[in-house]
């Protein structure tokens, strides 16, 4: 488990800001937003985006450091209890480190629409059209049980885009192996404030921010 989650972390680096070396062990830091955080209204409204970033994301840092922390100590003293014990948080919120920093570049006040070039005609390739695509996405994104995400990954030992949802904070490529270019945060923390219950609505909001420029740059990243 600790190695799978250790491998996302480093792949999911080479794409987002740095998040810190885990081998080193150096302390992570909440990233900072390529936007105001009233930059995505009316889709996701300012109170949304300054709870779930300097809030919920700043925890899931907080907590990871600690974790961290204290496995650093286990490791040195030949614990190998604590270290099994360390792992949920560690995947959890390594997780959630991992999950928000990809996330918050997935978006965009410019964005919304369609992607373009080899990301639009991998997509057609492999869900038929982007509105299949789009319907897909969304129906796994509203069918997670509780919280999770809704993700669009990348196979590269089939060479083919994929769909996957994932419960809680799990890591996409730590806990499937796909490689992350899309994620939909669906815990409620992401829309109850503007959008209550009703996650649909959220959903087809979200569609209005995507930063296909950023998934596009993702996949093209990780077909090298």
């Amino acid at each position: 488990l600790l190695f799978f989650f250790f491998f996302s972390f480093r792949n999911s680096a080479k794409l987002v800001a740095p998040l810190g070396c885990l081998v080193s062990r150096q302390k992570h830091t909440l990233p900072d937003l390529p936007y105001d955080y009233a930059a995505l209204e009316p889709h996701i409204n300012a109170e949304i985006m300054q709870l779930h970033h300097s809030k919920h994301h700043a925890t899931y840092v907080n907590n990871l450091n600690v974790a961290e922390e204290k496995y650093k100590e286990a490791l040195a003293k030949g614990d190998v209890t604590t270290q099994v014990s360390l792992q949920p948080a560690l995947k959890f919120n390594g997780g959630g480190h991992i999950n928000h920093t990809i996330f918050w570049t997935n978006l965009s006040p410019n964005g919304g629409g369609e992607p373009k070039g080899e990301l639009m005609e991998a997509i057609k390739r492999d869900f038929g059209s982007f509105a299949n695509f789009k319907e897909k996405l969304t129906a796994v994104s509203v069918g997670v049980q509780g919280s999770g995400w809704g993700w669009l990954g990348y196979n590269k030992e089939q060479g083919r885009l994929q769909i996957a949802a994932c419960a809680n904070q799990d890591p996409l490529q730590g806990t499937t192996g796909l490689i992350p270019l899309l994620g939909i945060d669906v815990w409620e923390h992401a829309y109850y404030l503007q959008y209550k219950n009703v996650r649909p609505d959220y959903l087809k909001a979200i569609w209005n921010v995507i930063n296909w420029e950023n998934v596009s740059s993702r996949y093209a990243i990780c077909k090298k």
